[in-house]
């Protein structure tokens, strides 16, 4: 049966939605920006496959998937999930890591998508929260929303701890070593369109350039560098696939000091000029 649910709470703009078997379910992305939501996608069904950003993956039966607001996602069978999506206003993980832990790491973390597989225990755990959430939506009290937000930080938890211990890195290393990748993570989120050197990353994190890079390689994670580098790519291969942006105001966007530097950037690190890679998306007919 489907079901959709949602708690608005129109002082804070707080946002919280709960989807079941909802076979509309899916992220519009840059193609159509709503305001910025989280969503974690939980697969009660067979694997199945999910197209993130127009490359496509299987994601097994029993897992989650955490999704961050500004991907575009499409699954195979939606009909077969079950979905949380929270705003800022409704839960900021940024503002609450330290309840949570799960910035730069489940969301804005250097590896996506991160697909959470669960033990029978660790399903009927989710289950159990499944059925708590559906429990709380009757109750129309001044107390629901932190019933719900309750819920949510249990999901959250959960989720985070079950990811870490599939992390070959959060096995082999402590968290507080780790947490040096998720401050990364989320500043390079945060600043990765102006920022495009190591320098200002290190030198945020009270590190040089080379102990940072050290530090990275020590932890068996990518170098700083390449990391920019993904990151930008990835944004403007959103730009190109979801919207209408030329290169020059595209470049714009991404802090380039000019189209010509953005073009051989682009270039540099895809193998494709920029028009080539639109063209060739425009072909297979990207755009919903």
């Amino acid at each position: 049966m489907c079901m959709v649910s949602e708690y608005d709470e129109k002082a804070t703009s707080a946002r919280f939605i709960m989807h079941v078997n909802n076979d509309r379910l899916k992220g519009a992305g840059m193609h159509k920006p709503t305001v910025p939501i989280n969503t974690f996608v939980y697969n009660k069904g067979k694997a199945q496959r999910v197209t993130i950003d127009e490359i496509s993956y299987m994601m097994p039966a029993a897992s989650i998937l955490p999704l961050v607001s500004n991907q575009h996602f499409v699954f195979e069978a939606p009909d077969q999930l079950v979905a949380w999506q929270f705003n800022r206003e409704f839960y900021c993980i940024v503002d609450h890591d330290a309840e949570v832990g799960c910035v730069g790491f489940l969301f804005y973390g250097i590896h996506h998508p991160m697909f959470i597989k669960l033990d029978k225990s660790q399903q009927e755990e989710i289950q159990y929260l499944e059925k708590a959430f559906s429990a709380e939506w009757p109750s129309q009290d001044p107390f629901q929303g932190e019933m719900l937000r309750t819920l949510l930080k249990h999901l959250i938890i959960k989720t985070t701890r079950i990811a870490k211990q599939q992390s070959d890195c959060y096995q082999q290393f402590s968290d507080e070593r780790m947490d040096i990748v998720r401050k990364f993570s989320l500043l390079l989120e945060c600043s990765f369109r102006k920022e495009h050197g190591v320098k200002f990353y290190a030198g945020a994190l009270n590190k040089s350039a080379k102990t940072l890079s050290n530090i990275f390689a020590l932890l068996e994670q990518p170098a700083p560098s390449r990391l920019i580098q993904n990151r930008i790519i990835l944004e403007a291969k959103r730009y190109l696939h979801y919207t209408g942006k030329t290169a020059k105001e595209i470049a714009y966007e991404l802090g380039f000091e000019s189209p010509a530097h953005f073009s051989r950037f682009f270039k540099m690190y895809t193998g494709i000029n920029i028009s080539a890679f639109r063209d060739s998306q425009s072909a297979v007919d990207i755009l919903p």
